[in-house]
């Protein structure tokens, strides 16, 4: 049988105070229901339906590159009613897996569980057990087989007190699916057509139904409210935290960390509190990433360090490499084995050699810079012209004085030295001392100006 999901994304989320659809509110920097279409596509799913209805348009230009099956529910009439939508993407071969695009934290390992428990023309329902099972739907046994879904609102005084619930994710066969959506009715406290009708439906055709449970109750619970958002978010980020942990990650609070993509880690590596992560990271082994660190698509290698409040953004850090406090490494920016960038140096598009240093206040713009290069405090490449960007190439050895300014195109030699406060333009070359700079006059008679 095909795999065929339908991901139920209609609701407006009134409660969420918000213009934006309640499933693409964020977690971790990716909206609710892009999590559970990734979920989806991890399955192996051959089709995914995405029924959608308030703030369409938000939702296809903020996912738009998905393939999916757009699905409309032009009214709101309940879960049944929202499924029926997609009764023209299902064969009666399909294996129908019904999902919720507020619930992100749902795991690929428990929807295999459940397709799993499926049996062969019949249907599997992921439920859970809750101490306060309160607003959720009841599953009613009897003889211990399930024989239906009662919805809070419909539930007696003795169904009240089932503590296990209904969780809305649910795998069916197609063809059963189509048949019992055909007969939903309702007549009930709300006046929707409830899919969980269907299990008492198929309950009364004779249809084995089986259940299964996720690992832990916060997989299956959604967003309605902000507050709920941010526990969710709380959970993500803990349940990524431990992965670290589990791959060789020393986390010093497990509680301090966000992780917005996905990290790789090496061994030993040590990441202190407040640190984010976002896009695609990889830690090598014996990594230290300090307090307050921001590392967005990019490498670091073995045995390097990110101190406090840097912020590494698509750019290389080399083995033995370190950057900060407060270095900003933009796109481009590599620093090649044992370089060294320190506290308020900004790197874009260019390579800092190995074992070159460039220790405060410096901007390395389009520049290519060899090995074992000093570069003086307040060093600036002027590398636009206000229309064009230029190279700047320091060759091996160089020593550039503080406070130089090195204006692009420009090339300083092996060994050439810049003394302190130089502006530069021309080549420098190999061995040379450049000094460039106006000749200091000091004035007698100079009337300092005085406040008027």
């Amino acid at each position: 049988m095909a795999l065929n999901v339908v991901i139920l994304a209609a609701g407006k989320g009134t409660r969420m105070r918000s213009d934006l659809p309640k499933v693409l509110h964020p977690i971790a920097h990716k909206s609710m229901v892009e999590h559970v279409i990734a979920t989806a596509k991890n399955l192996g799913s051959e089709t995914i339906n995405l029924v959608y209805g308030y703030g369409g348009d938000k939702l296809q230009a903020k996912i738009q590159e998905q393939a999916l099956n757009w699905v409309l529910q032009a009214e709101q009439l309940g879960t049944g009613h929202a499924v029926a939508q997609a009764n023209d993407h299902i064969t009666d071969d399909d294996t129908v897996l019904v999902l919720y695009g507020d619930v992100p934290l749902i795991q690929t390992s428990t929807l295999e569980s459940l397709l799993t428990a499926k049996p062969d023309n019949g249907l599997a329902i992921l439920t859970v057990y809750l101490d306060n099972p309160t607003g959720y739907g009841r599953i009613v046994r009897e003889n211990g087989n399930v024989v239906g879904i009662v919805e809070q609102k419909d539930a007696n005084s003795e169904q009240l007190a089932i503590q296990e619930v209904n969780t809305g994710i649910m795998a069916l066969p197609g063809k059963q699916l189509k048949s019992w959506l055909g007969q939903l009715s309702s007549d009930n406290a709300q006046g929707e057509y409830y899919l969980t009708d269907v299990i008492a439906m198929a309950h009364r055709d004779g249809v084995e139904i089986s259940t299964a449970q996720p690992q832990s109750a916060i997989e299956v619970e959604g967003a309605n409210n902000r507050v709920q958002l941010a526990q969710l978010e709380r959970a993500y980020q803990l349940r990524e935290a431990e992965k670290l942990m589990l791959a060789g990650a020393n986390l010093r609070d497990p509680n301090r960390i966000d992780i917005r993509g996905n990290v790789e880690v090496g061994m030993d590596v040590m990441i202190d509190i407040n640190t984010v992560f976002e896009g695609e990271v990889k830690l090598g082994n014996s990594v230290t990433v300090g307090a307050g660190a921001i590392i967005i698509n990019s490498t670091i290698a073995d045995n390097a360090v990110i101190k406090p409040y840097s912020i590494i953004e698509n750019a290389v850090v080399g083995e033995d490499a370190s950057a900060g406090p407060f270095a900003r490494l933009r796109p481009g920016a590599e620093l090649k084995q044992d370089a060294h960038v320190g506290n308020f140096v900004e790197m874009k598009k260019s390579v800092l050699g190995k074992g070159s240093k460039a220790g405060h206040l410096t901007y390395l713009g389009d520049a290519q810079i060899g090995e074992r290069v000093n570069i003086g405090a307040g060093t600036i490449t002027c590398n636009y012209d206000g229309v064009n960007k230029s190279l700047t190439q320091i060759d091996d050895g160089a020593f550039i004085g503080s406070n130089s300014s090195l204006v692009a195109p420009v090339e300083i030699g092996k060994m050439a030295t810049v003394g302190a406060g130089s502006v530069v333009t021309s080549k420098v070359e190999d061995e040379q001392l450049a000094v460039a700079r106006g000749k200091q006059r000091n004035l007698y008679g100079w009337k300092r100006p005085v406040k008027k």
